[in-house]
């Protein structure tokens, strides 16, 4: 008999469908049946020995709550037969009804350890937090969709529990030491993150959009040309970056994609149709790492008159020295069609969704993008001067300095391509203005580990937009940062950085960035959750941290609210 290893998770929800995202034991038909007679069903297909369906759920209703199970071979294995939570349920949205707000919750950075002997190195998990809450109150209105910017497993962090599991597999003296290797170790890096019962109850009942960010994969992966060099050169990397890609497909891409999407992709048709698809998702891994241009990652959500963005913000980089770029130039052209389609919907949007901007297709842009556009201020110089460094504005030795200074440092946001920031600015202003521009565009980040809010001012007599253009960070949602880091952080942001920057600035012969910005909310440090409310064209925004309650419980509590824009 076949039982569920892993999920459910509750992936793509739009007026009339759904997607499922399952693990089984073995090769088996799943299937996902509605309390309002709708269901659906896959046979699974397998990868490295493990076997995964997506299940996709039709027939469902507008403005619908319906709860579901789970079956393998007709057999029921979810709801979980003890299982303290309310029914899994899928929750519809219903574009036409102006009376509904769209509740977007968004967050990076989740370091899965277990908890030893009840004590968290790294404080309450908000992601466990949300789901105690929402648990503890079925009345309670959860998110409509959860955004997770990055970091859901951390493939060079392991916990001491993966250590040991790693260890039993292999000599850890030997490269990547106790870093995950292969396929089946991210495995491992999964179950540790989504079998904590509350978090796996959570996603199995809020929808999840989810892109990747370096940890991912490794910390500083694709950080600059020499890096990716050094990589190659080694003799564990290529089985870490294709299981890397192979795992993050799997885990975590299948469940972005809306069903019309997942019925036109040649690689899905493909692993499905193949009684064993690791060769054929091998051989897409290697595409992808060896010509990132051919593979997208990023994609397109319409929620009604919300339009989310989410970026690949590491597979997408050029890297050759002259040329660095964040985003290729396929990349970089299907973010600005996305930004200012005004003709159509992307493949498998709700058929509610109104079509085509910037002439009024949308009240709300948001821009998922793992690392910040907007930084604080003296951390945007450096990298800025890091990146002329290491271009050699200052001669072969302080190119030399700069690699080691990125590398360590971790300089490779926004600001350290300079162009790409400049390019970025551009979009948002073009989205921004006009007639019929959006009420907000948002950029949402994380990365950083504290969370903030940053807006930029246009120069006098430049043309800036008209909506209200908002930087929102946070992160992380389960770890910690170091003291001297906070320390840091801080002082980036203070009138001080800000002169210190402009110093490195000077020395780096920078241009003056197309837009200045002030930090209007934050910084907050915290396990915590950003949550976006948005109604017609007004956009209500609350930060939500972790906190430890009575009894070994957590609780969320709100810690800052603010107005983004009012109904008009």
């Amino acid at each position: 008999m076949a039982e569920l290893r892993l999920g459910p998770l509750l992936r793509y929800v739009d007026e009339s469908s759904a997607t499922v995202w399952v693990e089984a034991s073995r090769p088996c038909t799943a299937e996902v049946r509605c309390t309002d007679g709708s269901s659906g069903r896959a046979h699974t297909f397998q990868i490295c020995g493990h076997h995964y369906a997506l299940v996709p759920v039709t027939g469902l209703a507008p403005g619908s709550a319906t709860a579901y199970e789970v079956l393998l071979d007709g057999a029921r294995v979810w709801p979980l037969a003890d299982s303290p939570f309310p029914p899994s349920v899928i929750r519809t949205p219903a574009y036409d009804d102006p009376a509904r707000p769209l509740r977007v919750a968004f967050g990076s950075c989740r370091w899965a350890a277990p908890p030893a002997g009840g004590h968290d190195p790294v404080g309450p998990d908000a992601l466990g937090a949300l789901a105690g809450q929402l648990a503890a109150a079925p009345g309670a209105e959860p998110p409509d969709v959860l955004l997770l910017l990055g970091d859901q497993v951390y493939a060079d962090e392991t916990s001491p529990a993966t250590r040991r599991y790693l260890g039993a597999r292999r000599d850890l003296r030997d490269p990547p030491g106790p870093q995950v290797a292969d396929y089946e170790e991210y495995t491992r890096l999964y179950y540790e993150s989504w079998l904590h019962p509350e978090v796996r109850w959570l996603l199995s009942t809020v929808p999840s959009c989810m892109i990747f960010d370096d940890h991912d994969v490794i910390d500083d992966w694709n950080t600059s040309a020499a890096w990716l060099a050094e990589m190659r050169a080694t003799d564990w990397w290529n089985e870490r970056i294709l299981s890397g890609l192979m795992s993050y497909w799997v885990h975590q891409h299948l469940g972005n994609l809306s069903p019309a999407e997942l019925a036109a992709d040649p690689v899905y048709a493909e692993v499905c149709a193949d009684p064993d698809g690791t060769d054929p998702l091998r051989e897409f891994a290697a595409r992808a790492d060896a010509d990132p241009p051919s593979v997208r990652w990023s994609y397109r959500r319409d929620f009604g008159r919300v339009r989310l963005l989410m970026v690949d913000t590491r597979a997408a980089r050029v890297l050759a020295d002259g040329e660095r770029s964040m985003l290729d130039e396929r990349e970089a052209g299907w973010l600005r069609e996305q930004v200012l389609d005004s003709s159509s919907t992307p493949a498998g949007a709700p058929s509610g969704t109104p079509a085509g901007a910037p002439s009024g297709a949308y009240d709300h842009l948001l821009i998922g993008t793992s690392l910040p556009w907007l930084l604080p201020h003296l951390v945007h110089d450096v990298e800025g001067w890091n990146a002329a460094m290491c271009r050699g504005e200052r001669g072969a030795r302080w190119a030399g300095f700069g690699e080691q200074v990125r590398r360590r440092a971790d300089l490779e946001h926004w600001a350290a391509f300079p162009t790409s920031f400049d390019a970025l600015t551009a979009l948002i202003a073009e989205a921004g203005g006009g007639a019929g521009a959006p009420a907000t565009v948002c950029v949402l980040s994380g990365d950083v580990h504290h969370a903030y809010v940053a807006e930029p001012t246009w120069p006098a007599g430049a043309r800036g937009p008209a909506a209200r253009v908002v930087q929102l960070t946070c992160s992380p949602v389960h770890n910690s940062i170091p003291g001297v880091m906070k320390a840091g952080f801080r002082l980036g942001w203070s009138r001080f950085g800000r002169a210190l920057g402009r110093r490195f600035a000077r020395h780096g012969r920078l241009a003056t960035p197309p837009v200045s910005w002030r930090r209007t909310g934050g910084p907050w440090f915290g396990n915590q959750l950003m949550t976006l409310t948005m109604r017609g064209r007004a956009a209500r925004l609350q930060l939500h941290q972790a906190r430890a309650a009575r009894e070994g419980a957590t609780e969320l509590r709100e810690t800052a609210e603010s107005v983004l824009s009012e109904p008009g």
